[in-house]
């Protein structure tokens, strides 16, 4: 008789060599994951305030067609054809859901108000781009009594909430 140990399977040590290399795997791909998901967020977010832009630049052809001065709504949703999926209709509030776009308006302690265009991403941070229908203040000019005038969308502005 002899002594054969014909036993199948894993020792201790490859298991354990194994978990150490997939939790090395894991250490890298997570936030390599993370950032992909970061930009593609960028990117979406990017190809809506674009197409925001784009819009208002439409609208502000069809006042100019319609009444004979360019002009910018006060909402900038307003010149979408369609809105980006998650618009709250709501102008009071900041958006609270994974998602949502909104626009509202804020005013600060000199009276001053402010369009934002906010965003909440994934991961629950909110991206806002300020939205100011009417630069007359900045240029100097003045469009007499029509209250739309050609404005700005602002740079995004990264973790600052309202």
């Amino acid at each position: 008789m002899t002594n054969s140990n014909n036993t199948k399977g894993f020792t201790l040590i490859e298991l354990i060599m194994v978990t150490i290399i997939l939790g090395i795997l894991a250490a890298v791909a997570i936030p390599r994951y993370m950032t992909s998901i970061t930009k593609a967020e960028e990117a979406a977010e990017d190809a809506v305030i674009s197409s925001i832009r784009a819009g208002l630049q439409t609208y502000a052809t069809e006042k100019l067609m319609e009444n004979g001065r360019p002009s910018w709504p006060g909402d900038p949703f307003r010149g979408l054809q369609a809105k980006p999926a998650g618009h709250q209709t709501s102008h009071a509030a900041n958006v609270s859901a994974d998602g949502e776009w909104a626009f509202y308006v804020t005013t600060n302690t000199a009276n001053d108000t402010t369009g934002v265009v906010q965003h909440m991403r994934n991961d629950g941070t909110i991206e806002h781009w300020d939205y100011d229908q009417n630069n007359s203040v900045n240029t100097g000019t003045s469009n007499g009594s029509n209250t739309d005038a050609i404005g700005t969308v602002g740079a995004r502005q990264s973790g600052v909430g309202y």
